[in-house]
């Protein structure tokens, strides 16, 4: 078995245990974009904010009226850098700015071609646009887990981009053939 310390967690589901309080992550499904010994980083992806898009586009004065995907919602990604857009995406043959290649299929974004890309119509067909993001020093995440806060399982594209936001957390759950709402709100030990 591999310890905590071992796991590589790049490209894995973070699933808020229902014993966890902190009202930043209660309820959430995280993908984790980066983890090595410096920290984890990653974006809450099933809480979507009351502004869509075309709000976005509108306050960073973009042309989007037009877009196909001005009606999309913008996501709050986390606690951190809350100002930032961060976009998680299906790969595409374009070369955005400031990118990093989580797996095969999915890449995070951040910098503004992408939004103007979106916002003509064009760039990825399956994005997440996050404002803010997640992140853990190093070996914080870790102790999180030893102490029953998170389950955390590879991640599927499909949850990310074809399953609807409220629906997300327990299709994770499902990979692992666990119920969340059969859990106890305690935090035990084994």
């Amino acid at each position: 078995m591999q310890s905590v310390q071992n796991l590589g967690l790049r490209h894995h589901f973070l699933l808020a245990m229902p014993h966890l309080e902190d009202p930043n992550f209660a309820g959430t499904l995280s993908y984790l974009c980066d983890h090595d010994e410096n920290g984890t980083m990653g974006v809450i992806v099933n809480r979507p904010l009351e502004i869509t898009l075309e709000a976005l586009f509108e306050q960073l004065e973009l042309d989007g009226e037009e877009s196909p995907h001005r009606n999309a919602p913008v996501y709050y990604g986390g606690p951190t850098h809350k100002d930032r857009g961060f976009i998680l995406h299906r790969g595409s043959s374009e070369p955005w700015d400031s990118s990093i290649q989580v797996d095969d299929d999915i890449a995070l974004t951040t910098s503004m071609d992408i939004l103007l890309a979106l916002a003509a119509g064009t760039g990825p067909e399956e994005f997440l646009v996050c404002l803010g993001c997640a992140g853990w020093e190093a070996g914080q995440l870790e102790q999180e887990l030893k102490d029953n806060a998170w389950l955390t399982v590879e991640a599927q594209g499909d949850i990310l981009f074809k399953v609807p936001a409220e629906q997300r957390l327990s299709a994770a759950a499902g990979i692992l053939g666990v119920d969340l709402n059969l859990m106890s709100r305690e935090a035990g030990h084994s």
